[in-house]
């Protein structure tokens, strides 16, 4: 079996301190190009102080569900510690400071129950509860969900945003964007493809070998324009290791309408 690869930034970078720490490291998605300003406004990044020094860095996306809530994956909290996590949302270009971000510590994380570190069995998401609310600057958006348990079709075009790797190794800290086809279950699931470990409460998306999330792209959305408004149907999972942009190995996201009772229960909407 294909081994997998968390599509998450590598932990052993180095940040330098600057005005309110605020440069981070960065990779972004593969076969993107960059995105337009204040377009994706539900996208979040989601940055981690490894060493409680203050500095943090990029490592995972995230997008804005409500004012206190940022949905990311499971995969992406690699210390219960709120305190070591921070999200920057109205985020565009992660080396500057550009008067539209909002920098706003977590207090709580809540991983799904069902999730045990094995990317097989899936439940690859989480739940951070803000210190203090995100305010509507013009900048930031809630994001849209999908209705519950729905699908999309094969072939459906689909955008995913993020500051992950790119095919060149590069790692330019605008906001990157792709489009990214849908493959249906029942073909992402074929042995040549994902096999049995892409399961049904998954997304996969891609597999042509162009386009793909790659390490720094954990955790954020799978943008969809479905029922007349753009909404997040995927919260990027896992790739194939080495190259992420292989052929018959899509990127794998979490879908959140398999998952929406459990999210309105924590923020306490159910």
């Amino acid at each position: 079996m294909m081994r997998l690869v968390l599509l998450l930034s590598c932990i052993g970078l180095i940040c330098a301190k600057e005005p309110l720490n605020y440069k981070v490291d960065n990779e972004r998605v593969i076969g993107g190009s960059n995105a337009q300003p204040n377009t994706w406004k539900w996208q979040v990044s989601v940055q981690y102080d490894q060493f409680y020094d203050g500095s943090f860095y990029h490592m995972c996306g995230g997008s804005v569900v409500d004012s206190f809530h940022i949905m990311t994956a499971a995969h992406c909290i690699l210390s219960p510690d709120a305190s070591q996590y921070r999200v920057v949302v109205g985020e565009y270009d992660l080396y500057k400071l550009e008067g539209s971000e909002q920098f706003i510590h977590v207090e709580k994380i809540t991983v799904h129950p069902g999730w045990n570190g094995d990317l097989r069995y899936g439940n690859d998401i989480a739940l951070l509860r803000l210190a203090g609310p995100i305010y509507d600057s013009g900048y930031v958006a809630i994001a849209n969900l999908p209705y519950p348990d729905q699908t999309l079709p094969h072939g459906f075009t689909c955008y995913i945003t993020g500051w992950g790797l790119v095919d060149y190794g590069g790692s330019p800290a605008i906001l990157q964007v792709a489009p990214i086809n849908v493959v249906e279950h029942s073909v992402c699931s074929q042995p040549e493809w994902w096999g049995s470990i892409a399961l049904e409460t998954m997304v996969c998306a891609g597999g042509d070998g162009i386009i793909a999330g790659c390490q720094g792209d954990s955790g954020g959305p799978l943008n969809c324009f479905t029922d007349g408004a753009w909404r997040v149907h995927g919260v990027v999972s896992y790739g194939p290791s080495g190259m992420c942009n292989q052929v018959f190995k899509p990127t794998v996201f979490t879908r959140v309408s398999s998952f929406e009772d459990w999210m309105f229960s924590v923020m306490g909407l159910a």
